[in-house]
Parts: C-alpha cells; structure tokens; sequence
C-alpha cells in the first residue's frame, strides 16, 4: 500500500489532478469571457456521467497497477512525453476556442445565428476541428503521463468513436450554414482526427 503514497504515484496523480483541473476551470472560464455569464451553464465544465465513469477506471487502473506492478509507473521517458502530450493537447484545444471566438460553443448548433461565420484562419488552416484534436491529443496524453497501458486504448479508442460519431453530425450543419464555401474547406483541410476525414 505504501506505493500508493510513493514519490511516483505522488508526482503523477497531482499532474493528472492539475491536468483536470486546469482543463475543466479554463473550459467554464473561457465559456463565460467569450460567450458571457448569463449563456453558460455548467455544461460547459464538460464533465458527464461517462467521463466521470473513464476517469474512475483511469484511476482503479493506476491504483492496481501501481500496487502489483510499481515498475510499470516507473517510466519517467514516457511519464514526461505524456505529460508534454497533455500540454500540447491543451494548447491546441485552446488556440481553437480563442480563434473561433463566438464560433465556438460546447454544444453542436443546429441553427445558424447571425454573428456564426465560418472560421479558416490560425489552427483552422491546418486543421477542421482543432478543439476535438486537441480533446484527443490531451485525453489519451493524461493516460500515458500516468503509464496506464489499458487506458491508454481505451481512451483512444473511446474518443475516436465519439468524434467519429460527432464530426459528421456536426458537418451536415456546417454544411447546410456555409454551403460551398465549407465543401471548398473540407476538401483542403483534414478533420484534425486520426481517421476521421
């Protein structure tokens, strides 16, 4: 049990604590500056029942594993390129939710609204849907920074379905909104999702 308590498992659960932490609050915080208090709701914190659900087996995986098998968490190379991954996740989520602006919102629109313009400029030059990149890059990379094999997949696997799912649903109205103009862009730009185009 002493392992649970050990200068690894110390280290990496509070980078996996201030990872989540950091997420969520600048989430709700860039929510409230962009689109202002009175439109936000705790929605927005994006915390739902499944991830809550992916996080507890997150961590009953390290807890496991750190317990019957502490040298598996010992892995400092790939701890830090999960931890980097993790940053690089966030930057990307956040360059894409500075850059739409008031293009961005959490929840998918299904009608077009005055001020909705379509956005091709910064990391949407390279990429569709940067904020689901980067959801990606940064769910996968807390599972590497805490060495959690299983998980890793998991996450994965679990992400991808979901934006596998969301981007084409999300598209059949950016579609409708932009016509031409967004077939023109999609044809050039790739989603930003490993397989997903």
């Amino acid at each position: 049990m002493t392992e649970i308590f050990s200068y690894t498992a110390c280290r990496q659960l509070s980078q996996m604590f201030l990872a989540i932490l950091f997420f969520h609050t600048s989430e709700f915080i860039l929510a409230i500056v962009i689109h202002g208090r009175s439109n936000v709701t705790l929605s927005s914190l994006l915390i739902s029942a499944h991830y809550i659900l992916a996080m507890i087996f997150s961590l009953a995986e390290y807890i496991f594993e750190i317990v019957f098998f502490p040298e598996l968490k010992e892995y400092w190379v790939i701890s830090n390129v999960g931890l980097a991954i993790v940053v690089i996740g966030e930057v990307i989520r956040k360059l894409a939710i500075l850059t739409a602006g008031h293009a961005f919102t959490h929840l998918i629109r299904t009608h077009r609204h005055d001020d909705h313009r379509l956005v091709t400029h910064g990391i949407y030059g390279f990429m569709r849907h940067p904020g689901y990149s980067g959801f990606f890059i940064w769910s996968v990379g807390t599972q590497i920074m805490l060495c959690n094999p299983i998980s890793v997949v998991a996450f994965a696997v679990v992400v991808w379905r979901f934006f596998a799912k969301r981007i084409p649903y999300e598209e059949y109205f950016l579609r409708r909104f932009f016509g031409r103009d967004y077939k023109e862009y999609a044809k050039k730009v790739g989603s930003g999702v490993p397989f997903i185009n």
